[in-house]
């Protein structure tokens, strides 16, 4: 559906129905698929022949939901995974082994953070982490001769902060290696990374595609932009024979668009089997069919309640990218001109006892360990997430005590506001 506009693509993309098949995308829950030989079979394990022979590896319908995910973003080729922390895990794991090194956001999601800094490290691979306003001298000292990948999200959770696109994905491609970006918050219909310079994007489907907290999934998205054959010593995984299949080379065989995700796929999902429920899946189609029409209510709204906090007495600071005067507004208006997200991140005058009775006295919006979802919720890390922090480490750690992160849902913008106020009137 490449000529159509993002948000038919939202509705129709990815399926479609044959005379007299089902309008909806359908739900394959089964674990494996019958062939009427074992050369049939055969064809499969050596990557010779399209199909599906374990729900492990593929399925039916994640390979629609998948491919409509794939045509929002522009890319090539797409599989989803259980969960983002999956899809960043295998994204990275795809092309960095034991010895290897990446360069990281310092402001990307905490989950990502403590997978790349604590578990991928354990694996041998090493991670610097720098600040996405670096200088250029500070990215340019990063890098190391066995880089082998950039990573950053479009807009960080939680803090907000956006990412200079362009400016990372030269500085990855002059050493040779692929830019990969989590773009959950912004969604492809707010930003789309590839046409950027983006090599790779994944995405937690949790958040705003699935849109409803009803399924925990993930996504990996291919440009077919990064020429891996050019890197060949950079990458032997995907450009030297894989003799777990018959001595198949990835990047020779199924090309720039297709070797990463078939890498992926054939090898990762193979062996660690983080498979997205085929249940899942299709309630993600769901979500992604109204996915331009809330996410343009999540930004709406997010931007009346950060307004109304600017100014707001009892609040210490707001941070939100799509505000005027907001330290990452001009970057998001060149990323994201139609709106970023649903999120604002603000402190409560009067410290962590100020933020905790303001968080008691919500009414509409509920207090969960969630984020873009239909419904508004918030967070405050000091008393969850970051809840073993004394005031002191949490400031070191670039979340104020006062913080409070809310998710602006598709509710009236008046109700949230109204909610709001009376909150802090109680503090």
């Amino acid at each position: 559906m490449s000529d159509y506009k993002i948000n038919t693509k939202c509705v129709q993309g990815g399926y479609t129905p044959g005379n007299g098949e089902p309008r909806q995308i359908p739900i394959i829950q089964s674990t494996t698929f019958k062939y009427a030989t074992s050369e049939d079979m055969g064809k499969l394990f050596d990557l010779e022949a399209d199909g599906y022979f374990y729900t492990r590896l593929q399925n039916p319908t994640n390979d629609y939901v998948a491919a409509k995910i794939c045509d929002l973003e522009g890319g090539t080729a797409a599989m989803l995974t259980s969960s983002g922390q999956a899809a960043n895990f295998y994204a990275v794991f795809n092309i960095a082994n034991c010895g290897d090194h990446v360069v990281a956001s310092s402001t990307i999601y905490g989950g990502t953070y403590n997978l790349f800094h604590v578990t991928m490290r354990k694996m041998g691979i090493e991670f610097t982490f720098v600040e996405p306003d670096c200088t250029d001298e500070e990215l340019e000292a990063a890098f190391r001769p066995n880089t082998k990948a950039v990573f950053g999200e479009t807009i960080a959770n939680p803090a907000l902060t956006v990412f200079d696109i362009e400016r990372f994905a030269k500085a990855a491609h002059a050493h040779g290696v692929p830019l990969i970006i989590d773009n959950t918050f912004a969604t492809p219909v707010n930003c789309r990374p590839f046409e950027w310079g983006c090599d790779i994007v994944t995405h937690s489907t949790t958040k705003y595609m699935d849109g409803h907290g009803a399924g925990v999934g993930g996504c990996i998205v291919d440009s077919g932009k990064f020429d891996w054959m050019a890197h060949a010593d950079k990458f032997p995984g995907l450009c030297t024979p894989d003799d777990s299949y018959h001595g198949i080379t990835y990047a020779e065989k199924f090309g720039q668009a297709g070797a990463f995700i078939t890498k992926c796929t054939a090898q990762l999902m193979r062996d660690f089997g983080s498979i997205q429920s085929p249940q899942n899946a299709f309630l993600l189609n769901l979500g992604l069919e109204s996915l331009h029409v809330r996410m343009a209510r999540h930004c709406e709204n997010g931007l009346a309640v950060a307004k109304f906090l600017k100014d707001h007495p009892k609040v210490s600071f707001v941070t939100y990218p799509g505000l005027e005067g907001d330290k990452y507004y001009d970057l998001a208006q060149k990323y994201m001109p139609n709106g970023t997200c649903g999120v604002v991140s603000f402190g409560v005058k009067g410290g962590r006892k100020a933020a905790e009775t303001f968080m008691k006295h919500l009414k509409l919006a509920a207090i969960e360990t969630h984020v873009a979802d239909a419904r508004t919720c918030c967070l405050h890390p000091a008393s969850a997430t970051h809840r073993q922090m004394n005031d002191a480490e949490l400031v070191a750690a670039g979340i104020t005590p006062d913080l409070v992160r809310m998710s602006c849902g598709i509710e009236d913008a008046a109700d949230l506001i109204a909610d709001i106020e009376q909150a802090l009137a109680q503090v």
